[in-house]
This record gives structure tokens, sequence and C-alpha cells, in this order.
């Protein structure tokens, strides 16, 4: 585990973390960020996230459908690199993740499952 042993210290690491990640690996960052750590899950809502013309185009059900496929397929492509960040900050191995991004709010909701309960660990 690493040395950060305070919940909050911890969340907040890991939302600068995703912030950055988001502005190297897609061009962009969200707005904000907030992180909950919750028994073996870290949960990361970020707001903000689609660019103006993707507003525009989620008025219709087909731009939608299209920028809902296309943000999915650009965060999953970048799933190893998310899965090795996470687990460098939090110590344990991510088992599972799960993303799905709302085009009426501009919201993306991450969730990353750890191989253990990493919230009793923290103060």
């Amino acid at each position: 585990m690493s040395e950060i042993r305070k919940k909050g210290v911890l969340e907040a690491t890991i939302s600068k973390a995703l912030t950055q990640w988001e502005k190297d690996f897609l061009g962009r960052g969200p707005v904000s960020v907030k992180t909950d750590i919750l028994r073996d899950m870290v949960i990361v809502t970020l707001k903000g996230i689609l660019t103006p013309a993707e507003y525009a185009l989620c008025q219709k059900d087909e731009g939608r459908l299209s920028i809902k496929k296309i943000r999915c397929e650009l965060v999953e492509s970048g799933r190893n690199q998310l899965g090795d960040l996470l687990q460098e900050l939090v110590g344990e191995e991510v088992i599972t993740f799960h993303t799905d991004i709302s085009t009426k709010t501009g919201e993306r909701l991450m969730v990353f499952r750890l191989s253990n309960d990493i919230e009793k660990t923290l103060e």
C-alpha cells in the first residue's frame, strides 16, 4: 500500500491523477472530479467532459448514441493504463472496470473494483 493513509487524501490524489490522465490521453480534462472509496470499489465522477460540439450532437438520438460509443471506446482503449495508474495509487489490483457517460449531463462515471477492501485500511 502507498504511504497515503487518510481516505480523503487518497480520494483527492486519485481525482488529480485521473484528471491528468484525461488531459494526457484524451486531450482535455473534466471540469470537476470527485472520487469516493467504498469497500473494494473506487467510484469516480467526472463532470463537464463533453465539448460544446458534442452537446450539440447529443440533441438527436443518432448523435447521442454516436457520442456514447466513441467516448466509451476512447476510455476503453486506455483501460490498461487506467488500471495500472489506480493500482499504483491504492496498492491493490484492479479486478474490473466499468464506465458510462451521460450525454444529458456530460458526466462520466468510472467504477474500479479492487482485489481487496481498501476502505478498512484507511483512516
